[in-house]
């Protein structure tokens, strides 16, 4: 018997501080109202947005007045006893005061440590706020956590792919025979772009053709129509910023839409944009499954063999996903087997959860989830905290370096009566009042700096001014820095003994500046880490971008062929483009140049062995495709029209010759499904796929589906010169498709989007650290000298120059830099070691990463310290040694 679900509560610590603010005699009668309402609005709203009306409650009961008649209460219940510190309201604006003089009187001190902290602080909010993101993506589907992805894992020769491609027959087959485990299970096409006009105006839209119930499974917000809109024959939903942009301020309701200048579609609904931190944001029109299967009726064809589709599903209330997944992971293989008579691959179907898509979307070659962005969220949390805490030492460093400028305050008020529980409370309300302004100056910072971060993050984050969330985060990230930078201080200068300090025989102990030392060393140790990774994560993405790819990108641009016209008028097209002058050569294909969407089995050849479960990628192209994109050959020829039979010839690359054990490849036969095709040519590996693995084995053929063309932009002619009159003959030869191009370079460069990303923001966090470290590194250096200054007149007098005197003020620092190196390396080595190992085609870990990167920091350090250093081996000795 099935358990039934747990009935929602509202937040546990709401209750607790409710209960802190509200008087006891009240608080059965609010508690009580507040959970009637929590119980309506949880049916009405569901669980979630429930919860967050219940905290926004609490909240607004949380009044002043209400604390401070709490706290009446439980000082008329208690009688004074000296071990109990109170801090009244006369007393904590004494401290604040106390702290404004102190922090004017030391302007460089109080710069440095608020600037710091604001920095540090500014960080740490810009990846809060990125990783919240990050942590919510796709939380705006009220079904998200029922909604699931369809995948399979094929294993051919021990090694495990993943794949979201899967076979027509396979949605109906899970709707048909589980109906107790999914509620909707929607067929639905790869997301891409597609040419969609009205009238003679065209865009180029990002659209999903979809069963019709996705709608009411993403729980699309309807600006007009209904969610039900997509099950009319021939509708289409358009997002808001689409419809803005095919029909202006006119309502687009019932009006005519034309997709890929073939498929007729009536507007039946127009839904709110979906936010961009979540799946299909970028998809600006829904429409029917059907309607691109009438378009392309070959789909109906396909069996079990061929990958191509998607499949989305959702669950029904309290079925787990892993059981599911354990239910239908052999139905794929099963049916396989029926239609073919072998066992050509291991396939395993599994359902792959929304919460998962996002951050969790990698996958080994033995098929267990890996991981994915989440590496990267933890990642920056770590470099969040870490910035924060170089900051926080900063402020730990300074105050207590310092402290012998605070030796007598603190004797003098020790002497007088003052508790350390007192002098406690006083330094953390300084600390407090130095967080507090660099909180103000962060809010400055991140203002300023968001719009910058989303365009480097790829984001679209704002400051949640009005989130009572955002404050409440605010409040408990001041209190955390503040209570984080002023621990140490505090507590280090409150027990100072007053009788020493005030007879004048106190003195910093010989071990006093042992923590700051090791404090600065952690500084280091962290920055010197960051700066060897940003050094790896570039020169692996350099090392990905400058490997050869097999042909040439330059000057080559992908058409995608989104009408009818594309597939009769080819010929005529190619050669006005040819007579153009600018074309150098037109070929068609079945994907881009920088895709391989296709791959397939049943090849046999000579010397195969049994046991070995062949696949290979496979792309049907024109004759002229290798001269378009510039195969490099190794052996044989290129296809030709002049030959009839290059119809059941192949050309293949040297991942395939390698696979196959082939010797001497050109003249060889290779059979699929039986049917012999001849090698007429071998080329260099294209990278076709991720440029961080190997080149797939692939085999090119002239008989199959075109969907693209591919047109090689003449060398000295420049792409401003040449679009226009390509253009002008697309607009003459097929005037009913719209000329939607895409440079083949860039759409390689976008393979790299994700690691860019992180290069630059590892960038930026580095240099930000390196900056904080050296504000710190700056105030100590500045400290030291002025501490110092009687003993470097002494030095002058006896003859010491200003080279000595340099080297004995830096020397200290730099030891620090160096024990910070000697920890920073083996400790980046071993966690960059396994960051590359997720790649096959990697750069090498250097060694003279790890030296560049500590000479970077000592020569920082230098630059630091030296000024200060020099401004005190400068300075006349009669100045400082006059008094004495």
């Amino acid at each position: 018997m099935a358990k039934s679900p747990p009935t929602p509560l509202p937040p546990a610590w709401a209750d607790q501080l409710l209960g802190v603010f509200c008087p006891s005699e009240l608080q059965e009668e609010l508690l009580g109202d507040l959970y009637e309402q929590f119980e309506q609005q949880v049916t009405q709203l569901g669980e979630s947005t429930a919860r967050r009306l219940y905290v926004w409650e609490v909240i607004r009961f949380c009044r002043p007045y209400l604390i401070s008649r709490q706290l009446r209460a439980l000082t008329a219940n208690l009688t004074f006893n000296s071990s109990i510190s109170f801090l009244p309201a006369n007393m904590l604006r004494n401290y604040l005061k106390i702290a404004l003089r102190s922090l004017a009187k030391n302007q460089v001190y109080s710069f440095i440590n608020i600037s710091g902290l604001a920095v540090g602080m500014a960080i740490a909010m810009l990846i809060g706020l990125w990783v919240w993101d990050e942590l919510s993506f796709d939380r705006y589907y009220q079904n998200y956590d029922r909604i699931v992805q369809v995948a399979q894992h094929g294993t051919v020769n021990g090694e495990t792919w993943t794949e979201t491609n899967l076979p027509y027959p396979l949605a109906t087959e899970l709707k048909t025979n589980y109906p107790t485990d999914f509620k909707r299970v929607l067929k639905a096409w790869q997301i891409q772009d597609h040419i969609v006009a009205v009238g003679n105006d065209k865009l180029s839209l990002t659209g999903e053709f979809i069963e019709s119930e996705a709608p009411e499974m993403l729980t699309l917000h309807m600006l007009k129509g209904t969610r039900a809109g997509l099950r009319e024959p021939g509708s289409v939903l358009l997002s808001a910023s689409a419809a803005k942009a095919l029909f202006g301020d006119t309502d687009p309701m019932n009006k005519v839409v034309k997709i890929n200048n073939a498929m007729d579609t009536r507007v039946t609904g127009v839904y709110q944009d979906l936010p961009h931190n979540t799946a299909f944001h970028e998809v600006k029109f829904f429409a029917p499954w059907d309607l691109y299967v009438s378009a392309n009726p070959y789909i109906k064809e396909q069996g079990w063999v061929n990958n191509f589709m998607h499949v989305y599903a959702e669950l029904q209330p309290n079925v787990d996903v892993d059981n599911v997944s354990t239910k239908i992971k052999d139905i794929h293989l099963k049916n396989l087997v029926g239609n073919t008579g072998q066992l050509a691959f291991n396939f395993q179907i599994f359902l792959h959860p929304m919460s998962k898509w996002h951050l969790h979307s990698g996958f080994d070659k033995q098929g267990n989830n890996t991981g994915g962005l989440i590496q990267y969220v933890w990642l920056f949390s770590l470099i969040g905290v870490f910035v924060l805490l170089l900051a926080c030492i900063n402020f730990m460093n300074l105050s207590t370096a310092r402290s012998e400028k605070r030796a007598k305050e603190v004797g003098i008020r020790k002497a007088v009566g003052s508790m350390r529980g007192q002098l406690i409370s006083q330094f953390f309300s300084e600390s407090f009042l130095v967080v507090g302004l660099a909180f103000v100056l962060t809010i400055g910072l991140v203002a300023v700096s968001i719009n910058w971060f989303n365009e480097v993050a790829d984001k679209e984050m704002a400051i949640l001014w009005t989130n009572p969330y955002f404050w409440l985060f605010s409040l408990g990230f001041i209190l955390l820095t503040g209570l984080l930078a002023g621990s140490y201080p505090a507590l280090y200068l409150s027990r100072f003994q007053p009788i020493k300090v005030l007879k004048g025989t106190f003195q910093v102990g010989r071990f006093a500046s042992i923590p700051r030392k090791v404090l600065v060393v952690v500084q280091f140790t962290v920055s010197i880490t960051l700066i060897i990774g940003t050094i790896l994560v570039y020169r692996q993405i350099q090392y990905a971008k400058n490997r050869p790819v097999g042909y040439t990108r330059e000057g080559l641009i992908d058409v995608r062929m989104s009408a009818d016209d594309f597939y009769t008028k080819f010929d005529v097209l190619r050669q006005e483009l040819m007579n153009t002058g600018v074309v150098y050569e037109t070929a068609q294909s079945a994907s881009r140049a920088t895709e391989l969407w296709s791959n397939n089995i049943g090849f046999d050849w000579k010397g195969k062995d049994p046991s070995v479960q062949a696949d290979f990628g496979t792309l049907t192209v024109s004759p002229e495709y290798g001269k378009t994109v510039g195969w490099q050959f190794m052996a044989g020829r290129d296809f030709s029209r002049d030959f009839s039979s290059d119809s059941s010839a192949y050309v293949v690359n040297e991942a395939t010759v390698r696979f196959m054990g082939l010797k001497n490849p050109v003249g060889q036969t290779i059979r699929r499904d039986g049917k012999p095709f001849q090698i007429i040519g071998v080329i260099k590996d294209m990278v076709m796929g991720s440029p961080f693995e190997p080149a797939y084995p692939t085999i090119f053929f002239l008989r199959g589906p075109l969907n693209w063309i591919n047109i090689k932009i003449k060398p000295d002619v420049s792409a401003a010169d040449a679009l226009p009159k390509i253009e002008a003959v697309f607009k003459k030869v097929v005037p009913s498709a719209g000329f939607d191009y895409d440079f083949v370079d860039q759409e390689y460069g976008a393979k790299f989007a994700d690691e860019d990303r992180i290069s630059s923001l590892a960038s930026f966090f580095a240099i930000l650290a390196i900056f904080i470290s050296c504000l710190g590194l700056f105030g100590l250096a500045s400290y030291v000298a002025e501490q110092r200054t009687k003993e470097i007149g002494i030095r002058k007098v006896l003859g010491a120059s200003v080279t000595n005197l340099w080297a004995m003020l830096s020397k200290d620092f730099v030891a620090l830099v160096l024990i910070a190196f000697g920890i920073a390396t083996p400790v980046s080595y071993y966690f960059l070691s396994n960051w590359l190992a997720a790649y096959t085609y990697r750069t090498d870990l250097s060694w003279w990463i790890f030296a560049a990167s500590g000479a970077g920091a000592l020569v920082v350090t230098l630059l630091t310290v030296s000024f200060q250093s020099i401004k005190a081996a400068l300075l006349n000795p009669v100045k400082s040694l006059r008094s004495e």
